[in-house]
């Protein structure tokens, strides 16, 4: 199977995604990188591609007190039983910095279980 090939390395975290725009309910983010995420709803929602959309993504690992505030456009939507997954790139945003401190930080976790696994 051939690897999918991405600007910036994806991980894996979970986290809540608010966006009015988008729906009054929040999403669940996936993965995430410095340039995009995965958010999806358990339930149909309509995504304009042409738009850019405001996210607040509030990881469950507890990174900061603040959801980052990110400015995002959707590349691709795709509905799969009743649920919605929308791959989005990040834009320039206000919290750009953080997300970057928030990047190096899953770097460093996924780097120290693979260590562990290999201890």
């Amino acid at each position: 199977m051939e690897q999918e090939k991405r600007q910036n390395a994806r991980y894996k975290e979970i986290g809540k995604v608010f966006s009015s725009e988008l729906c009054a309910i929040a999403g669940v983010l996936d993965d995430i990188s410095l340039s995009g995420c995965k958010v999806h709803y358990s339930y149909p929602v309509v995504v304009d591609l042409e738009s850019e959309y405001n996210l607040e993504i509030s990881p469950a690992s507890q990174y900061g007190s603040q959801p980052l505030k990110l400015r995002c456009t959707p590349q691709w939507v795709n509905e799969k039983e009743g649920n919605t997954f929308i791959g989005f790139a990040i834009l320039y945003s206000p919290d750009s910095s953080r997300l970057s401190d928030f990047i190096k930080q899953l770097e460093k976790s996924s780097s120290d279980i693979f260590n562990d696994i290999l201890a």
